[in-house]
């Protein structure tokens, strides 16, 4: 009688949000995706990138303009390594979001507990780098879908192009021709996508 074979792998160990929020703040890049750790050593090529600097502030720039012409109560633009609580269970952190748009609620809210903004936002825009790569865009981008962010903006400065993701929609791609607007989620935004390249 043969031996039957069972597999003796076990389901890697799943990162909690404490457990993400006590690693050390020593400038590398971490997301935790379905309660899994990413990191990415060695981001100097983000840090000091020229283009990714610009773009960023030009994205920022659009989106104030369009906020502050917003009726009360509004939301906040926040930029600059941005760091997100979006789900709780799996755990679903990023910290390092180039440009968001937040709800009025979450800029009101101010948790002892966290420097995480919790939920998720209504756009997350990323500005590309050199050294992203296709297969760790495309994983964010699905992570912050299915947390429920209902529009997201993947920027190439280099390509001069805008992607946009929204959940259960095919990627609507767009060049420096095109005209990136923000309706329903962001509404009356609207910008040539030329405006956010140099």
């Amino acid at each position: 009688m043969g031996e039957q074979l069972m597999s003796t792998a076990t389901a890697p160990k799943l990162m909690t949000v404490e457990e993400f929020l006590a690693l050390p703040d020593d400038g590398v890049e971490r997301w935790l995706i379905r309660g899994q750790l990413r990191e990415k050593r060695d981001t100097d090529m983000t840090r000091r990138n020229k283009p990714h600097s610009i773009t960023e502030g030009r994205v920022t720039g659009h989106l104030f303009v369009w906020l502050r012409q917003q009726p009360e109560p509004r939301g906040e633009v926040v930029c600059g390594e941005a760091g997100f609580l979006l789900r709780r269970n799996p755990a679903a952190v990023t910290a390092g979001v180039d440009v968001a748009v937040i709800t009025a609620a979450q800029a009101d809210t101010r948790a002892a507990d966290t420097t995480l903004i919790v939920g998720p936002p209504q756009l997350i825009a990323e500005v590309l780098s050199p050294h992203d790569t296709q297969e760790e865009v495309a994983e964010r981008v699905a992570e912050y879908l299915d947390c429920g962010v209902p529009l997201v903006w993947v920027i190439s400065p280099l390509f001069r192009t805008v992607t946009v993701h929204r959940p259960n929609a095919d990627p609507l791609a767009l060049d420096a021709r095109g005209t990136l607007t923000g309706d329903p989620e962001l509404p009356g935004f609207s910008c040539p996508a030329a405006d956010l390249f140099r």
